[in-house]
């Protein structure tokens, strides 16, 4: 399913050009490291955002075209630097500050697929501050920028089987990598959710039971 949505979300809403430039943010999870890679395959820059230096370090093996600690200083500028000719296509999991400092970068008729907002997940009230919604959606305006949500289920009729068959052949070819972090045992579930929350873990969370 992280693969699907991955797979889903940027190349219907995306659709990434030869050159382009695509950035991921929660790249070393399991739908933003499929993003970064299959942005690649498609003839376009990736570049990740994810928390740590381990995390940064597995997304290099991955290929991408560069990789940037979130939790570093100066995010906006090192992604500026990344990012010299703008955004084409942002593939959108944890909005909050890493979407601060995506937003201007955008290019012109960007795409946003959204699929996540990690940063608000265990939010209880609105944010602090003066609303921005006024001046995001002058930016939507003014740039032609499509923002998009989307669930993966929604592809499947149209995508699923062209899916398996892509990602199947690129995974086997190993264009396509991933990693997997085994948690054992159903009693340590809650310790291993309350982590991926928090980011602790390094590709897809998984326990097992058996």
């Amino acid at each position: 399913m992280p693969d699907f949505t991955a797979y889903a979300g940027l190349l219907a809403i995306g659709r990434p050009q030869p050159g382009e430039t695509v950035t991921v943010a929660a790249a070393a999870g399991p739908v933003g490291s499929a993003v970064a890679q299959i942005a690649r395959l498609r003839g376009a820059r990736a570049v990740a955002i994810a928390g740590g230096e381990e995390k940064t370090a597995l997304l290099r093996e991955f290929g991408v075209d560069a990789a940037l600690d979130r939790r570093a200083p100066g995010l906006p500028g090192r992604l500026a630097a990344a990012a010299p000719d703008g955004i084409d296509v942002y593939f959108e999991n944890v909005g909050g500050a890493v979407w601060d400092a995506v937003l201007p970068l955008l290019n012109e008729f960007a795409r946003v697929p959204v699929c996540g907002l990690a940063a608000s997940y265990d939010a209880t009230s609105l944010p602090e501050g003066p609303d921005r919604s006024g001046a995001l959606m002058g930016q939507v305006l003014s740039r032609s920028l499509t923002l998009r949500g989307f669930i993966q289920r929604e592809f499947v009729p149209t995508m699923f089987e062209d899916f398996l068959r892509d990602m199947g052949d690129w995974v086997a070819a190993g264009d396509v990598q991933y990693r997997e972090d085994v948690t054992e045992g159903l009693d340590r579930a809650p310790e291993a959710f309350v982590g991926m929350l928090r980011g602790e873990n390094l590709g897809k969370a998984l326990i097992t039971i058996a």
